[in-house]
Formats: structure tokens, C-alpha cells, sequence
């Protein structure tokens, strides 16, 4: 069975690889994503707040990175606009941003960057809106 938390850049006939675990990929897109104007931030889930509770930052929050059987890689990306925003226009800049940054840091290119908005961000919220603020277990339904 293929390994697939790490991809292989290079190798050659010695049998000398370059891997890259897909966390760092995360971790250059995550960062990547939060630069571009109109995101507010960036979606955490459980490993997120885990990281949180030990007081380490998730530096790769928000994105998730995978490889399909062609070893294609397709991220997906979970972001919180800011209030106003062009929702398309923000949400092109950011696959325009992260492919040119990955390529530019690993001579790989993406096969499809999915951008989610899972929320939006008011401007009287903006001075409130930290990653702490987002709950532990985003998908589970709150306690009656």
C-alpha cells in the first residue's frame, strides 16, 4: 500500500529520495492563504484546538492536503472572508496564491485547489476574531 503522508520530489538511480510529508505542504499553504486580502482566517478542527490546549500554534490549519492515486495533489481550503469581500475574486487569489507558492517553494503544482468559505467575518467582529474564539468540534451540534 502506497504512503500517503509524504510525497516524493526527486530521486535517483542510487535510490536518494526528497520527501515531503504533506503537513509541511499544509503548513506553506496554510500560511500562504491567510496573506491574501479578504481572509479573515482560517478554519481549525480537532488536531487545531489540540494544538491549542498545549499551547502550539497549527501553523497548517484550515487546509487539508491529499494525493489521489495518479499522485496528483488537491488541497482543500477552509477560510473565513472578511464582511464585503467579492466572495469569487478573494476566493481566486487564494488558489492563485497558494499554487504560485508552492510551486515556487517545491516545483509542485496542484491538480485542483477547492476554497470553502465557512463563514463570514463583520467589521465589528474583526478586532474579536481570533482562531481561540472558533469551537474545539466545529461540526458537532452544539448541547441543548
Amino acid at each position: 500500500m502506497a504512503d500517503n503522508s509524504t510525497i516524493v520530489l526527486s530521486g535517483n538511480d542510487e535510490g536518494d529520495q526528497i520527501k515531503i510529508d504533506l503537513q509541511v505542504l499544509e503548513v506553506i499553504l496554510g500560511i500562504s492563504a491567510q496573506k491574501v486580502d479578504g481572509v479573515a482566517g482560517m478554519r481549525g478542527g480537532l488536531k487545531s484546538g489540540f494544538n491549542r490546549v498545549f499551547g502550539r500554534e497549527d501553523r497548517g490549519k484550515g487546509v487539508d492536503v491529499s494525493v489521489d492515486a495518479d499522485a496528483q495533489l488537491t488541497a482543500d481550503v477552509y477560510v473565513y472572508l472578511k464582511y464585503g469581500v467579492n466572495v469569487p475574486t478573494v476566493a481566486g487569489k487564494i488558489q492563485q496564491a497558494l499554487q504560485q507558492q508552492l510551486t515556487q517553494m517545491t516545483d509542485m503544482n496542484l491538480k485542483s485547489i477547492n476554497v470553502h468559505v465557512v463563514g463570514l467575518v463583520f467589521p465589528e467582529d474583526e478586532k474579536n476574531f481570533e482562531d481561540a474564539d472558533q469551537p474545539l468540534f466545529p461540526d458537532q451540534e452544539e448541547d441543548k
